[in-house]
This record gives structure tokens, C-alpha cells and sequence, in this order.
């Protein structure tokens, strides 16, 4: 069973400081075939925040899917990858790394840390937006994901 199929909405954490990536993630998303929630943060101690439940996330549902940029500022994506991957609550949580950088260095660094999928932002609108819905389809309509509890 896939999403589309349950009753609640997609939960997606998408981890972005900039704000124009964010309207053009949610620009993308807004005619999605998948009832989701789209939950933004902008910095990595936030993001783990939001994970974690902690402070004013406390009653957040854990997100089905994280949507994480890698330059971001007081901890980096690698780091939250990292955190993400260490902490037994969380291991099991979708992460597609969506970032500017096309350095091999990052991408080898995002695999070796278990992002599962690496994808470069494309600068033009139309191909950023085509990249969005291929995820929002892959990850909500072709594979089946864990429930998330809470």
C-alpha cells in the first residue's frame, strides 16, 4: 500500500534556507496528485528539532519523506544526515538529498552517510519543478514506505 491509499496526508519535511527554493519546492508540489503536508525549516538544528519532536515541534507528526539541501547554516546537511543516520528512531527515514552542489566529493559523502538518493537542483523553473514531481511520484505513488508512528 502506498500513501495515496491511506487516509492521512504525506508528511515531508523539506530542510531548505533559501527562500526562493522553498516557494519552488511548494510551487511544484501545490498540484500534486498526493495529499500532503509540507512542513519547512531552515537550518539543520531546527531540522533535528522537527525529528526529534523537541520544543515546539513536540506534537509534529514524524515526516514519511525529508527533502534536505546540504548547505545550510548552524549544521550543515551532511551533519544532519549524519545525526539522522545515528539516531535509532529516525535511521529507517527517507532522506533525498536535493541540493546545488554537483561536487563528487558531496555526492560520495551523501551516499557513504545513507542519503538515499542524490539530486542536483537544476537552476531553470520548469525542470526544477518536473524533478519535484518525479519525487513527490517515486517516493508517495511507486514505493511503499514504513508508517511513521505519531
Amino acid at each position: 500500500m502506498t500513501l495515496t491509499d491511506e487516509a492521512r496526508p504525506a508528511q515531508v519535511l523539506l530542510v531548505e534556507d533559501s527562500v526562493d527554493d522553498v516557494e519552488l519546492t511548494l510551487e511544484a508540489l501545490k498540484d500534486s496528485k498526493v495529499r500532503m503536508d509540507v512542513h519547512v525549516v531552515s537550518d539543520g538544528l531546527e531540522a533535528m528539532k522537527f525529528l526529534r519532536r523537541e520544543g515546539e515541534y513536540a506534537n509534529r507528526s514524524r515526516p514519511d519523506l525529508v527533502l534536505l539541501d546540504l548547505n545550510l547554516p548552524l549544521m550543515d546537511g551532511r551533519e544532519v544526515l549524519k545525526e539522522i543516520r545515528n539516531d535509532p528512531d529516525l535511521t529507517d527515514l527517507p532522506v533525498v538529498v536535493l541540493t546545488t552542489s554537483q561536487s563528487e566529493e558531496d555526492i560520495c559523502k551523501a551516499y557513504k552517510l545513507h542519503a538515499n538518493c542524490y539530486i542536483p537542483k537544476p537552476v531553470d523553473f520548469m525542470r526544477f519543478s518536473e524533478i519535484v514531481r518525479q519525487i513527490e511520484g517515486f517516493w508517495f505513488q511507486l514505493v511503499r514506505l514504513p508508517r511513521r508512528r505519531g
